[in-house]
């Protein structure tokens, strides 16, 4: 009897002991930042070998740029939404990435925007989708959320708002790069060689699915403890019949709250958008204790992997951990914390 006693109290024991070890994981925190800002700028096949000195360090130059712009915005103490938007901003007029005036063309050859944002505080948010005439989306996504009483609009509604917020608007022609151009045309001349129009569905090919995708985005906690995030995007090189991505899509591209973290994505839209992958990084958190860099890992390596789907997000929770986790060969980032420290980052392994 003294035997079953003593091994049922060392079951007790070991118990108890793992079961603090395993809460332990969940909720070891690092000291929190008093505010803290990371970007990217899109996620894919980005090969050191193919990428010259001079382009490498245009984009690292850039993303110092965009990311000095919100850190000084939170620094001052403003507010998060403030410093998504602006940081955003400066990667929206740069022809580098795949947003604002970089943004890649349609089948039709013209350039369609999409762009979000969220208040980590309220819940709050604002979209747009198919804008043609926006200079910066990510300032009719905040118009969206702060002047109107809708989430989203898309296409010409959508630009019409735009105006009668006093936004900037454009010509069309303001958004053609000779780059993003050729790209179409390649795409296009590969589609008449290798896709059989009668049984094929879909326009996607290995080239489009693997190449890099130029989507910008940016999340973001301020002094007061408010998280935000904002992504913008001109969507998919080739792109039809209205095609929208994830980075409108509340949940799926942007994601904010308080309680968790915020989260903005870069990739192949449609599989982030059957993965709700911004929110489901939170709820993994919320609901099941994992860490920042847990959920990431999971979402991304794991479910969104088995998916087939490809790219990355960027993150940050409530306490100032910031993460940028993507299954693809690289991803331009970049990061700044309450005491200055920047970091930036290309490929996987070797920044």
């Amino acid at each position: 009897m003294k035997k079953i006693i003593f091994l049922w109290s060392v079951l007790f024991i070991f118990s108890a002991c793992k079961n603090a070890e395993n809460n332990t994981e969940k909720t070891t925190e690092t000291p929190k930042q008093e505010f803290a800002i990371i970007i990217h700028g899109g996620a894919g096949t980005i090969l050191k070998k193919n990428m010259s000195a001079e382009m490498e360090s245009a984009y690292k130059q850039k993303l110092e740029e965009a990311i000095r712009v919100g850190y000084n915005i939170l620094k001052n103490g403003g507010s998060s939404l403030d410093a998504v938007t602006k940081t955003i901003n400066i990667m929206e007029d740069s022809p580098l990435f795949n947003a604002g005036k970089g943004a890649v063309f349609t089948h039709e050859g013209t350039n369609e925007h999409d762009a979000s944002i969220m208040d980590g505080k309220t819940l709050n948010a604002g979209a747009s989708a198919g804008t043609t005439t926006v200079k910066n989306p990510i300032d009719l996504a905040r118009a969206v959320m702060d002047k109107s009483p809708h989430v989203m609009l898309s296409g010409k509604g959508a630009d019409a708002f735009a105006e009668e917020q006093n936004l900037n608007i454009v010509d069309p022609d303001y958004f053609y790069t000779e780059r993003r151009f050729k790209s179409l045309q390649n795409i296009k001349d590969k589609e008449k060689t290798e896709l059989d129009h009668d049984t094929k569905v879909s326009f996607y090919d290995a080239d489009i699915k693997d190449s890099k995708f130029g989507t910008v985005g940016c999340a973001a906690l301020d002094k007061k403890g408010n998280l935000a995030a904002g992504t913008s995007t001109g969507g998919m090189t080739n792109k039809r019949w209205g095609r929208i991505g994830d980075s409108p899509i509340i949940g799926a591209g942007t994601y904010a709250n308080n309680n968790t973290c915020a989260v903005s994505s870069t990739g192949w839209g449609e599989y982030f958008i059957r993965g709700m992958v911004a929110y489901d990084i939170s709820a993994l958190m919320a609901y099941k204790g994992l860490s920042l860099e847990a959920a990431s890992k999971e979402v991304i390596q794991n479910k969104l992997t088995h998916l087939g789907g490809t790219g990355g997000i960027v993150a940050i929770d409530k306490n100032g951990n910031m993460v940028a986790e993507f299954n693809t060969a690289g991803m331009y980032r970049a990061t700044m914390n309450d005491k200055g420290e920047l970091t930036i980052g290309i490929y996987e392994n070797v920044n």
